[in-house]
């Protein structure tokens, strides 16, 4: 955070108790992971990092009845955690709740992740950590929609196909007699009009 942010929320702090009380909890969480503040501190930006190293944006809204009320929470999650607060909590129990969340979504980001990493996924550049589902292109103007379950990601996901009828056809149908083998180390089979893997090709590495 710019050391002029800082000192604009410092000066908010002489004025009133809550401006006082978000003050000191932004100092028990680290000015260096706070990324924007509002101009009257009630809406604040947080960068946190998972084990992997991955960024996390947390967005905090606070009422002005703050630690009364407890904060709002929005993040780049498929899911957000059931907030755990009492009179006594304070933003870095927050943080630290928010940190326990992305423990549990590794093995899921790590499926994304290797899943952007060997297919031709359409809007790479906009996939999103929130978002449990990602396009890939085949080729001759087909596509085949995943959607992984954030809770068992190495399970066999929901799989759309779209493009043109024959194309789409043959792939259903391929996907359908591979099905009972799924596995995330064995392609599902390949595109019949070219040579490219239609499938998730995941190493069995343990997160």
């Amino acid at each position: 955070m710019e050391v002029n942010q800082q000192a604009r929320c410092r000066e908010l702090a002489k004025s009133s108790s809550f401006y006082s009380t978000v003050y000191s909890e932004i100092e028990e969480v680290g000015w260096e992971h706070l990324v924007r503040a509002g101009g009257d501190l009630s809406f604040l930006i947080f960068r946190v990092l998972d084990k992997k190293g991955r960024v996390h944006v947390m967005e905090i809204q606070l009422d002005k009845a703050y630690p009364r009320v407890p904060p709002m929470v929005s993040a780049d999650v498929p899911y957000v955690f059931n907030l755990k607060w009492s009179m006594n909590s304070r933003l870095k129990n927050l943080v630290q709740q928010f940190e326990k969340h992305l423990e549990k979504l590794q093995a899921f980001w790590s499926t994304l992740d290797e899943i952007d990493r060997s297919l031709q996924i359409v809007d790479s550049k906009q996939a999103s950590r929130a978002i449990p589902s990602r396009q890939i292109h085949v080729g001759n103007g087909c596509f085949i929609i995943l959607f992984i379950d954030n809770n068992d990601p190495r399970s066999l996901p929901e799989c759309r196909f779209m493009g043109l009828g024959n194309t789409v056809n043959s792939l259903r149908k391929t996907w359908k007699r591979n099905v009972d083998k799924w596995s995330f180390n064995v392609l599902f089979g390949n595109c019949p009009y070219c040579s490219e893997p239609i499938a998730v090709k995941i190493n069995a590495t343990k997160n």
